[in-house]
This record gives structure tokens, C-alpha cells and sequence, in this order.
């Protein structure tokens, strides 16, 4: 027996009242969340068509084979930045005419491993062996609406193709939980000789990469409290007179504590090492899961959380390296210190759902620019009352803001609430050669006390 698809009926919707009489097919990702009994799909989203087609181009791609996989795969890379913990791209989906059937599946499994390939050569982090590795394809046809959908098991290229059950459901995330938590981060990374030559991109890369792994070993307090794994996230809450945990929407504060050292039996080392500049991640940054309301485990929720704590920090880094190469704003070689602000996160909901979306947004774009990318990336139109500004933007922050003068003690002297909302990347860049010494100076991690009521 295959995996169970539960999907929200406005999905359904569509994609079999979706208008196919120009195109001979039409693509799109499915959305939604992993679970280990059944999958969660939320949200559907058609690939947006090149802007460089004409019209004339648009109506000649009647074969398969002129699906663009390098455009689907880009739109699968903005989509999921746009996806807050727990959501992720579950697959593809592709609408065609009859005559299309007989090779659909083959571009439909070429397409799956492509993007999932694509998604995940940037994460910070890795499946696990609890994780869920089937993605689904689903094919509609446009003439009799008739479904068919499949699976494929992305660890293994050579997985052939499984049936899955699909079967719609009303207001199926309008009861979802979430987990929400703001991070402090300071990230140092030293650029040493040897990697002084590299791209800022790639040095800050190496910084994350050390940093995510004391997220994924830090301590997380629900709630002020610390749970077992594999206790479920409502355990302890009132139950319904039918005997079920009451599943309204609810929403769990999280505060995330890292550990200093590895482990107790850590010793403690000094490292010298040349360097000629160095890179840093100060500020703070909003982070939200959501997980499904079926008798959810801890450890699920918490590492949805984990993953999206890591997913922001890198998209914004990520989202601003995009933005500086676009608009071919040079590093200034010959100042002391560069200083560039990270987009803030903006969060839109989805209607029917307690689910909601998000997206990255700098202080000199407008709300109008949001909306579009919705719109463009998501086919979601939204409103400016639907847009949650999770981090205000402080008018006096630029967000390509250079400062050559900057003090080590800057954001010592700037407003609290400046430091809480602005997540800043600065980059020092010496004439010198400065050498930087990283001196472990605990030995002791965290001692927990246990209330009990």
C-alpha cells in the first residue's frame, strides 16, 4: 500500500478548474508537510511563464520535452524560500491534454529528482533516517479530469514509480500549530589567508555551516518547559466531551538555548590563525513552524522549528548576496568596515488555513513588490491587510548602508529596538594582516532546574 495524500479542497479546485485551452500542458509544485503515518498537501502553484515568451513561443510548446527544467527548478528554489518550518515543496503536479498522457510520468520523475536536487544543494542541513523521503507527482488530465498520482523515493535515483492514495479534505490546516521564537545572532567567521581569496558568498557559507550545528544541538523550551521527544506536543491539555484533544489553532512559544561546548569531556583549545578580515551576523531574527494537529510528536515540531531557524538566516544571506550582484554594488576594498542589512521577514496567510506564508523584504521596497512575488511565484493574491510585518523596518536603516567608520561597540549604542528588529551583516576588511585568536573560555554547558506543579 502507498502513502496517503491529504489534500486541502481549495487544492483541488485548482487544479481541475485550472485554464489549459492555450498550452497544451501546464506545471506546478504541490505544498505541504511530511508526516510518518500520512502527507499534509496545502497549497498548489503553477510555474510562472518566462517573461522573455511570446505568445507565439507559449502556444508551440505542445511536447513534453519543451518543458524548461532549469525555470522549474528556479521557481521551486524562490518557492521554497517563501515556506516557514514544517512546509516544504512535496512535488510536482502537471496538467496536459490526452495526447500527452503516455510520457508525462518520465518527465514528471526527471522533474522531481531536479528540483529536489536543486532545493536542497543550499540547505544547512540534511534528511535524517526518520525523515520522509517519497515525493509525489500528480498528473490531471485536462479533458476528464481524471488523477493519477505517484511517488518516488528521492533517496534512491533509481526508485521506480509507487501509487499513492489521494483524497481531499475541507479546512484541513484551519486547526495547524505553530511554534514561533526569535534568535539572537552573532556569527563570527575569520577570514583566513586561505580563504580570504574566496567569494564573500562562500566564506559565509563556512560560517553558517559551523553555526547550524549548535542550533541542531541546542536545548528547546516549550513553552518555558522542556518535553521528551517523543511525547506528543499537546499531551497534558484538556480534552473535548468526545474524548479528543480540543484542536483549535494554538500557538507555542519556544526559546532555543546552545550549548557553549560540544560536550562536558570537550577540551578546551586556543587556535591562532592569520587572517586579513573577518565576517559578522549580528541581530535577531523571527522564526516559525508549523506542524499538523493529528497527534503531533515533540521532537517533529522541534525540528521543524530547527529547520527554519537555519532556513531564514541562510535566504536572507542568500536573498542579499542576489541583491548586491544584481544591482553591481562593489565591495569597498580600501574601506575599514562594510555594512550591509539583511531583508526582514514578512508573513502572509493563507485563506482558510492557519497556515501562513512568508517572504523577504528591504526597507526601500514597497508593499506593491511584495504582493507581486505572491502573486508571481505563488498565485496568491494579497491584500496589504494580509501582510504581518514579523520585524519592523527602522526608516533610518539603508539596507545597502556602507559604513567605514564603525565602532566595535555600534550596536552597544544603538536603540534596543533597533538591535531586536535589524539582523546586520558586516564585513571588516583590514589592510593589515590581523591575527585572530578563538579561545574557548568555558568548559561548563547548561544546568536545566525542573518545576514540577
Amino acid at each position: 500500500m502507498g502513502r496517503s495524500y491529504i489534500v486541502e479542497e481549495a487544492v483541488g479546485r485548482y487544479l481541475l478548474n485550472f485554464n489549459n485551452q492555450e498550452k497544451a500542458f501546464v506545471s506546478g509544485l504541490l505544498i505541504g508537510q511530511c508526516s510518518s503515518q500520512r502527507d499534509y498537501v496545502v497549497l498548489a502553484t503553477r510555474t510562472p511563464p518566462r517573461e522573455e515568451q511570446n505568445e507565439d513561443t507559449r502556444s508551440s510548446q505542445s511536447h513534453l520535452d519543451d518543458l524548461d527544467e532549469e525555470w522549474i527548478t528556479a521557481h521551486a528554489n524562490q518557492v521554497s524560500r517563501m515556506l516557514p518550518g514544517g512546509l516544504l515543496v512535496l512535488g510536482i503536479f502537471i496538467i496536459t491534454t490526452p495526447d500527452l498522457g503516455k510520457d508525462v510520468q518520465t518527465a514528471l520523475r526527471r522533474l522531481m529528482f531536479a528540483v529536489e536536487k536543486s532545493i536542497t544543494k543550499k540547505r544547512l542541513w540534511n534528511l535524517t533516517e526518520d525523515d520522509i523521503s517519497d515525493r509525489v507527482t500528480l498528473h490531471v488530465c485536462s479533458s476528464t479530469k481524471k488523477i493519477l498520482c505517484r511517488t518516488y523515493d528521492i533517496r534512491d535515483p533509481k526508485s521506480s514509480a509507487k501509487p499513492a492514495d489521494w483524497k481531499y479534505q475541507n479546512g484541513l490546516s484551519n486547526s495547524w500549530l505553530s511554534l514561533d521564537c526569535t534568535i539572537h545572532v552573532n556569527i563570527h567567521v575569520p577570514l583566513s589567508s586561505t580563504t580570504a581569496s574566496y567569494s564573500l558568498e562562500k566564506n559565509t557559507k563556512n560560517g553558517l555551516s559551523r553555526w547550524a550545528k549548535q542550533i541542531e544541538g541546542g536545548v528547546y523550551l516549550i513553552n518555558g518547559q522542556v518535553k521528551e521527544e517523543d511525547c506528543e506536543l499537546l499531551e497534558g491539555q484538556k480534552k473535548s466531551s468526545r474524548g479528543n484533544t480540543q484542536t483549535t489553532s494554538q500557538t507555542f512559544d519556544v526559546r532555543v538555548l546552545t550549548h557553549l561546548l560540544l560536550n562536558s569531556n570537550h577540551r578546551s583549545t586556543a587556535t591562532v590563525q592569520v587572517c586579513s578580515g573577518s565576517v559578522n551576523l549580528r541581530g535577531s531574527v523571527t522564526c516559525r513552524a508549523y506542524i499538523h494537529s493529528n497527534k503531533p510528536k515533540v521532537k517533529d515540531a522541534v525540528q521543524a522549528l530547527k529547520r527554519d531557524i537555519l532556513n531564514t538566516v541562510s535566504d536572507r544571506c542568500e536573498v542579499l548576496f542576489e541583491d548586491l550582484l544584481m544591482n553591481e554594488i562593489p565591495s569597498k576594498k580600501d574601506s575599514e568596515k562594510e555594512f550591509h542589512a539583511l531583508p526582514h521577514r514578512i508573513f502572509v496567510s493563507i485563506p482558510g488555513s492557519s497556515v501562513m506564508l512568508c517572504d523577504y523584504k528591504f526597507g526601500d521596497e514597497s508593499t506593491r513588490e511584495i504582493q507581486d512575488r505572491f502573486l508571481e511565484l505563488l498565485d496568491q493574491q494579497v491584500g496589504v491587510d494580509d501582510l504581518e510585518i514579523a520585524e519592523d523596518i527602522t526608516a533610518s536603516i539603508n539596507p545597502c548602508l556602507q559604513r567605514e567608520d564603525m565602532p566595535d561597540n555600534t550596536y552597544d549604542d544603538q536603540p534596543k529596538h533597533l538591535v531586536k528588529t535589524t539582523v546586520a551583516l558586516r564585513v571588516k576588511q583590514n589592510i593589515g594582516v590581523v591575527i585572530a585568536a578563538v579561545v574557548a573560555l568555558f568548559a561548563a554547558g547548561f544546568s536545566f532546574h525542573y518545576f514540577s506543579d
